[in-house]
């Protein structure tokens, strides 16, 4: 079986921090989004990461920071959103590419599934798709996804509904799936028409009449989608705690709710409400509640709320 994790997208909609970093790289209760990913992957399972130009040096560093030396970097030729091959297409060529003829784990590298991999591939039989699916309890969230509509069995999948106006269901599509390796000319003839749905290879498995199995979880799922989703992520994982690098200092200051403090981060005399500061950071006599705060940033004398700082950020009030 191969491994194959799409982190190719620019997420604007987490800018500044996404400006010049990848979603997937971006760090969750103390290690990068994508890291939780590999940790969780079958040892057995050689990993490629696809990305694009414009963001491929941070994956070549992150890649020598990992403990598996079976991690692959395929880069797309592109520099913009406009110029991509679109999420399947990126597959297609890689499959293409690489003459791949096994099992794909299917992977999105701006999700976080907390579900164990090996039961996920334990449940899979064989030769038919599966994809993990994760219950929201509430229908109205459920509208910003695709959520997946089982059939009597509760097992194989009937139908889905793109971001639905009215969801029937609350099961939403999350972004680990397994192809078989009898699917995969099917999925590269899909691609070329349709390069930039993932979904939509599954919805054409169903049109062709091949079963798709779904493997409901209720362990921790996030998309890292905003802001908003970035931190209630990181409130779920890290708890009622502070989770602070070795190298990271923090004098007379309270800390409430989930607070990480990254490397070389030194914070003296503030007031901390779920916060992330990134690392090589100086703060001194601030109130931060809901912040996120990139590398390199100094502040001082400063109460900010609901903040996302640019790297390298400087704010000192006299």
């Amino acid at each position: 079986m191969q491994t194959f994790i799409l982190a190719g997208g620019f997420a604007t909609r987490l800018w500044p921090l996404t400006e010049k970093r990848a979603k997937p790289l971006l760090p969750l209760a103390g290690k990068p989004i994508l890291s939780h990913l590999v940790l969780n992957t079958p040892a057995d399972s050689p990993i490629t990461v696809s990305t694009n130009a414009a963001l491929a040096e941070g994956f070549t560093q992150w890649k020598k920071e990992q403990q598996r030396s079976d991690i692959a970097i395929v880069v797309e030729d592109t520099a913009h959103d406009d110029q991509k091959l679109g999420a399947l297409g990126a597959v297609a060529q890689w499959v293409a590419q690489r003459n791949i003829d096994e099992d794909i784990l299917l992977l999105t590298g701006d999700n976080y599934c907390g579900f164990n991999m090996q039961e996920f591939l334990r449940a899979a039989r064989p030769g038919t798709a599966m994809l993990a699916a994760h219950d929201l309890g509430n229908r109205e969230a459920a509208k910003a996804f695709g959520t997946v509509i089982l059939g009597k069995d509760g097992r194989t999948i009937q139908a889905f509904e793109e971001k639905p106006p009215e969801p029937r269901t609350s099961l939403v599509s999350t972004g680990c799936s397994l192809l078989p390796a009898s699917t995969i000319p099917l999925l590269v003839d899909h691609a070329r028409h349709h390069p930039d749905n993932v979904g939509s290879i599954f919805e054409e498995f169903l049109r062709q009449g091949k079963p798709v199995d779904c493997f409901t979880f209720e362990e921790p799922w996030f998309d890292i989608g905003s802001f908003e989703a970035y931190l209630e992520a990181t409130k779920a994982l890290v708890g009622e705690r502070v989770l602070i690098e070795g190298t990271a200092s923090l004098e007379r200051t309270q800390c409430h709710g989930a607070v990480v403090i990254g490397k070389n981060t030194h914070v003296k005399d503030c007031d901390l409400h779920n916060v992330v500061l990134f690392e090589n950071c100086t703060i001194e006599d601030c109130v931060l509640q809901d912040c996120i705060i990139d590398n390199h940033c100094t502040l001082k004398g400063v109460d900010l709320t609901g903040k996302m700082l640019r790297a390298g950020t400087s704010l000192t009030q006299n």
